[in-house]
């Protein structure tokens, strides 16, 4: 069974038992079998595509004056310093 949201009621074995005998009941309201369930596949993945080539995380030492610089240029800092090494080694 999978992970529950907090607040989740789960029926009790005899509400269990009477909901699946009222779905067996129901022609178009068949429970579904264990093989079944596990075959079900999500059909909409969520999210943003993934990216061909993804960036990666790294660890950079830099001076103290030199972080606060480039902080202080605003937002984005990370990324100009990313074209600012691309343009340095002519990437």
């Amino acid at each position: 069974m999978p992970k529950l949201k907090t607040g989740t009621v789960v029926p009790t074995v005899a509400e269990d038992k009477a909901i699946i005998a009222a779905a067996r009941g129901d022609a178009d309201a068949k429970p579904l079998t264990d093989a079944q369930w596990k075959a079900v596949a999500p059909t909409v993945r969520m999210g943003r595509p993934p990216k061909a080539a993804p960036k990666e995380a790294v660890k950079l030492r830099l001076d103290p004056d030199v972080l606060a610089v480039l902080r202080a240029s605003g937002a984005g800092w990370q990324t100009r310093v990313n074209a600012i090494l691309r343009e340095r080694f002519a990437l």
